[in-house]
């Protein structure tokens, strides 16, 4: 029997993830598919990339074939083509990166300078404020548990959410993030927070969010439900990391904080994080501060330019990490970690531009938030909706 283009794309998606542990980021379509791949003899990325040009050259202009192109751009990459850093982005994801100038950061900065409370330098009361309000260690796995279910509540709202849909919750460490979903399929989701790093009360509440309810979770079984249940599309029960699909994932969750935090719901989750780990705080400063450092988030792209494309020694970026993005040298040096990974090395432009393009096509409109819960939409079409990928 022939196969479909969908059936191609997962057999190819499957197969690259043999490659690299985590690049198929979940699968939940027919077992049988997987397990074909997986007692097959390994296929080399040379023979990937010629399957998937085979396939790019069959496929008409749309979201599968972005899909594709990633795809082949990753597996080439993997053959031991040697695209530069800025080609391999945006062959992968759709959004060229480009350096941000070290002066959009340090307007950033003195807008902190104007809202952090105490006196001396930006990092250090920076660094005090954030230590003011962290989340005890063994508190972290109640608050975010608890946190999860007030936005459940709060996310019905705005999406009908799936009969059956859950998320569960673990405590990890050592791992190059600070939290994950792993979506299972059959509309479940396993939420891994990191409780090796430090986590901030507003830290708690956007992770927690970010993840679940509104954000990852909530895409995920929202798209299972439309998509596959729904339509039958065999290519959505794939998650594939280095492609558009993902540049549009993270834009929805990394927005989807400020939809509840900036909300009618916004004290009742600041109750939630209070009751649970004991820890009080003032959210309007919070989301002031966070704001603020929203342009400061991209020295990350200009880490990753500086290690991939410039060149950079580790002890060069660490440091600008600890200037201009304000981190701690333990997270600047995770963050290092981060942009080193092979499976995400080239994704930190998702957060940032991904950001930028959802919150301007969503606006103040939630029905174009919920499009995005429920349909293929294409990063082509963000930025064709007034999009932009620099920052704020």
């Amino acid at each position: 029997m022939t196969e479909t283009p969908a059936e191609r794309y997962v057999v190819l998606g499957l197969e690259l993830g043999r490659h690299v542990e985590g690049i198929a980021e979940a699968y939940f379509g027919p077992p049988e598919l997987a397990e074909a791949v997986d007692a097959a003899p390994l296929v080399e990325p040379r023979e990937l990339v010629d399957r998937a040009d085979l396939l790019l050259a069959d496929l008409p202009d749309g979201w599968l074939r972005d899909q594709v192109r990633g795809l082949r751009a990753y597996a080439g990459v993997l053959a031991g083509e040697a695209p530069s850093y800025a080609d391999e982005v945006e062959q992968c994801y759709g959004v060229r990166p480009r350096r941000t100038d070290e002066s959009v950061f340090a307007a950033a900065h003195d807008e902190l300078d104007r809202l952090l409370p105490g006196a001396g330098p930006v990092a250090e009361r920076h660094r005090a404020w954030e230590e003011s309000i962290r989340v005890p260690g063994d508190a972290v796995e109640r608050g975010v548990t608890a946190v999860i279910e007030e936005a459940r509540r709060q996310t019905r709202a705005l999406v009908e959410l799936p009969e059956g849909e859950d998320v569960a919750v673990e405590m990890v460490h050592d791992e190059p993030w600070l939290a994950f979903c792993e979506y299972l399929g059959d509309l479940q989701s396993t939420i891994s927070v990191n409780v090796g790093l430090p986590i901030s009360a507003l830290e708690l509440l956007t992770l927690a969010i970010h993840e679940t309810y509104p954000g990852h979770h909530t895409e995920r079984c929202c798209k299972e439900r439309t998509l596959v249940r729904g339509r039958g599309l065999l290519e959505e029960t794939l998650v594939l990391v280095p492609t558009p699909q993902s540049m549009v994932a993270e834009g929805i969750a990394t927005i989807a904080p400020w939809l509840l935090l900036e909300g009618d719901g916004a004290a009742a989750l600041v109750d939630v994080v209070r009751r649970e780990t004991g820890v009080d705080f003032d959210l309007d400063l919070g989301l002031a501060v966070e704001h603020a450092l929203e342009p400061c988030r991209w020295a990350n792209l200009n880490a990753a330019l500086m290690l991939h494309e410039a060149g950079a020694e580790e002890t060069e970026v660490q440091a600008y990490l600890e200037l201009w993005g304000l981190l701690t040298p333990d997270m600047a040096a995770h963050r290092i970690r981060f942009l080193q990974e092979p499976t995400s090395r080239t994704y930190v432009i998702t957060y940032l531009a991904g950001r930028e393009l959802t919150r301007a096509y969503v606006g103040a409109d939630i029905a174009r938030f919920g499009h995005l819960l429920t349909e293929q939409v294409r990063v082509g079409e963000l930025l064709d909706a007034g999009g932009d990928t620099t920052p704020p």
